[in-house]
């Protein structure tokens, strides 16, 4: 098995990334808003990961306590925000199996093999529990900058874009079903001052959210 995450930029560029958040927060909002319209799927009192959880900017708002970062200085700034973080991968996740009511990705595209990921969410996830993951389409303006300028980006020169298709292909033969797409970040993020509500489905947007049941 072939696994792969771009520790190197992460670990050596925090600062930098962290930046982002700060230069773009009604996009970084808008991305929020449109994860947690899928939370309105599960039940109440549950547990939940983060799987790639960076810096704990997903999680903390989203009221995630745990969660994986392979990068230890990502990490770290995790920890510090109050997050439990476990040094591991997506591809080989130190859990028991059944053991979570969701679990979230927004780093997809720094994986390369999507497939046993998302085998891994599927082992420990609860019957009818939810996947969640947020994404860049490669079609999509933000993913389709990113590529064309990958030479001089820090964080994405290795990074793997999909379509929403190929997701849904993949997690579907990974076993989850009732697949749900929502999406924001509409037009150029220079454009957005203020943050956007979801619409429904794909091929607006750059940031794409799906949730898929566990069978």
């Amino acid at each position: 098995m072939k696994t792969y995450y771009a520790t190197d930029a992460f670990d050596k560029h925090v600062s930098d990334y962290e930046a982002w958040y700060e230069a773009h927060p009604e996009a970084y909002a808008s991305e929020l808003n449109a994860i947690r319209a899928h939370f309105e799927r599960l039940p109440e009192n549950i547990r939940g990961i983060e799987i790639g959880l960076g810096t704990g900017r997903f999680s903390v708002p989203l009221g995630i306590r745990e969660g994986v970062e392979p990068s230890a200085p990502m990490a770290a700034r995790a920890i510090e925000r109050g997050v439990e973080v476990v040094d591991a991968r997506a591809e080989q996740l130190p859990y028991a199996d059944m053991q979570f009511d969701f679990v979230l990705f927004v780093t997809i595209c720094h994986l390369q093999s999507l497939k046993y990921a998302f085998r891994e969410a599927y082992r420990v996830l609860k019957p009818k529990g939810l996947l969640i993951i947020g994404f860049l389409p490669k079609d999509a303006p933000v993913a389709h900058g990113y590529q064309e300028r990958r030479r001089f980006s820090t964080f994405y020169q290795e990074a793997v874009f999909y379509s929403p298709e190929e997701i849904a292909k993949l997690l579907s033969e990974s076993g989850f079903r009732s697949l749900e797409f929502n999406q924001v970040l509409f037009g150029e993020l220079e454009s957005i001052t203020e943050p956007q509500q979801p619409r429904p489905g794909h091929g607006e947007g750059s940031f794409v959210v799906v949730s898929g049941e566990k069978k």
